[in-house]
């Protein structure tokens, strides 16, 4: 039975992601700031509620390690957005709020997870970024930029641990049919927007066995919104 860390288990796509390794036989230990074992019924759950940063990193994956021996596999799903605004009237504070969402939270549990992955001999490593860390758009250059540094730091990752039995992928979903996106759109047409549910089986597979021979990968995944 694989033991999985998942962060923002419990967002907009980190709830299909988490129903879909419980459903998989797995066990997850979800990460978020608010997250209780009662969010997830079932007793291959178990909630830690963090931030991520340098000193929460170790804590965590110690916790799980604790409760279940290993980390087969991290499922990264923490990010956040900001945008409409140039570069030149970008703040610092926008600045960092997506470098530390988007970026440094990767940084700081991949370094806790990797040393434990390496001593088990193996394990998987997913993170989420966005389609504008490869096409970039106005008014959201922090953001594209943020979601730019996670894929280099993932294709690092892989490279870095191609002979430790690790693989490291990211994935690049368009616009999520999530609640969140819905009422923040509400003239948007959803039915071109990407299913969590579909992204979800996608993580799945990558933190598979089966996926063993596949690192470094930089997977869209549009939807009809080419």
């Amino acid at each position: 039975m694989k033991v999985v860390l998942i962060t923002g288990a419990n967002g907009g796509l980190g709830t299909f992601v988490t129903k879909a390794f419980l459903e998989s036989g797995a066990r997850v230990a979800g990460v978020s700031r608010a997250i209780a074992d009662s969010d997830f019924p079932s007793p291959n759950f178990h909630a830690i509620a963090s931030d991520l940063n340098g000193e929460t990193g170790s804590k965590i994956a110690a916790a799980v390690e604790q409760k279940w021996g290993r980390i087969d596999a991290l499922i990264h799903l923490v990010g956040g957005f900001a945008g409409g605004t140039t570069v030149d009237a970008t703040t610092e504070e926008t600045l960092d709020r997506m470098l530390d969402a988007n970026f440094r939270s990767a940084f700081h549990i991949l370094s806790a997870v990797l040393p434990r992955m390496r001593t088990s001999g193996g394990g998987r490593i997913v993170a989420i970024g966005s389609r504008p860390a490869l096409d970039p758009a106005p008014a959201i250059g922090a953001y594209a930029a943020s979601k730019a540094a996670l894929v280099s730091l993932i294709r690092t990752v892989a490279l870095e641990n191609k002979g430790a039995g690790i693989t490291a992928n990211v994935v690049l979903p368009g616009m999520m049919d999530t609640p969140g996106n819905r009422a923040a759109m509400p003239t948007a047409d959803p039915s071109k927007w990407v299913q969590p549910a579909h992204v979800a089986k996608l993580l799945v597979f990558l933190a598979s066995d089966e996926a063993a021979q596949m690192s470094g990968a930089v997977i869209p995944m549009y939807g009809a919104d080419l």
